[in-house]
């Protein structure tokens, strides 16, 4: 594929990973390493400060920082230091909506459920938000009962605008439908340079009048999952209380991991959900249990077992139309809040442990 360089104009195939880079949403591309350091340092290496705004000439690593898309540059030591707190005090280094994916390679974990139902009650709180279908199944809106003319693959391969493909469903709630076309989708992807990083790149810039977004993936190890989870800065894991389930959960925390330490993105474990939940089942109990021990304050209270759960999908509603007073309802509505508070304090907890004890 024969891209521009952003420099010199030259057109070039993008061979190496360094010729592309995304700043502010979109991808960048430069022939070579003298271009790439034109780009990075300009024509003359001349640059304002963005702590102090004094102008000066870059002679070292520290004095330029590149990350989240954009690049920053700093005339001393104390001010790149003061600048990094202030990007952290006021939120520029996650800016625009929240994004959350509710991910697990297993099935049936109550994942669409999950995404589903707490998509609706952060709208319910008062927040704008996306709900994006990543899984063809197109579960989402066979949930509630909408088929939009146009879906993620438009968005993904004709770079259509997400608010303008997305179907308002609900006061404060809009989705963004799947269909079986998401596999030629996943095909596109995978002939672009940077391919685990469309997503953000189409999403970025045109998902910043939500509040939140919530991505409903598949139960898959798959290049659409990638891009999920590129996109999104948090990860809210549906596990279901049964033994498969809990060995699950060391692969979510692999592939949290890999995106990390090979894709270069700093994606958070937001929280594990207990789904499924019956207290007369001793598997349910040491399910619980095992989750707390390892994910302490990550492991969110339980989503009982409930039939109006599994009958608000046939009604077209979420579980807060159907049924607002069944447990459902009550369990799902804990889990928003805890969400909310969590996304709310900006603070990190402690990587989990790995499940060792489950082997």
């Amino acid at each position: 594929m024969q891209s521009t360089c952003h420099v010199c104009e030259r057109t070039f195939e993008a061979r190496f990973r360094y010729q592309v880079r995304e700043e502010k949403g979109q991808y960048v591309y430069v022939c070579s390493t003298g271009c790439q350091q034109r780009l990075l340092l300009g024509a003359d290496g001349v640059h304002a400060c963005d702590t102090c705004g004094a102008t000066f000439e870059i002679e070292f690593p520290y004095q330029m920082s590149v990350g989240d898309g954009s690049r920053r540059y700093y005339c001393t030591t104390e001010c790149r230091e003061r600048g990094q707190q202030r990007q952290s005090r006021v939120g520029l280094l996650r800016s625009g909506p929240k994004r959350i994916a509710v991910f697990n390679h297993k099935g049936g974990t109550g994942k669409t459920t999950t995404a589903i139902n707490l998509a609706a009650g952060l709208s319910e709180s008062g927040r704008r938000v996306l709900l994006i279908d990543a899984d063809g199944q197109g579960n989402v809106g066979a949930s509630l009962g909408i088929a939009g003319q146009r879906t993620l693959y438009h968005v993904l391969v004709n770079g259509a605008k997400a608010s303008e493909v997305a179907v308002p469903v609900r006061d404060g709630l809009d989705v963004l439908t799947s269909n079986e076309t998401l596999a030629a989708a996943e095909l596109f992807l995978a002939e672009r340079p940077n391919r685990d990083r469309i997503m953000r790149e189409r999403l970025g810039d045109a998902c910043r009048e939500y509040d939140t977004v919530v991505i409903d993936c598949a139960p898959a190890l798959s290049l659409m999952n990638q891009n999920a989870m590129v996109y999104a800065d948090s990860v809210v894991v549906p596990v279901a209380c049964d033994y498969l389930s809990l060995v699950g959960v060391k692969q979510v925390l692999r592939t949290i991991r890999n995106v990390r330490e090979l894709l270069q993105h700093e994606v958070e474990l937001l929280g594990v959900v207990p789904t499924f939940f019956d207290v007369r089942n001793r598997i349910s109990r040491e399910a619980i249990l095992t989750l707390r021990q390892h994910f302490e304050g990550r492991c969110y209270d339980p989503i009982r077992i409930n039939t109006k759960l599994r009958e608000a999908p046939s009604a077209k509603q979420t579980i807060f139309e159907y049924a607002p007073k069944s447990h459902g309802a009550e369990d799902y509505m804990r889990l928003v809040r805890r969400v909310t508070a969590v996304a709310a304090t900006g603070r990190r907890a402690p990587r989990p442990a790995t499940l060792a004890a489950v082997s």
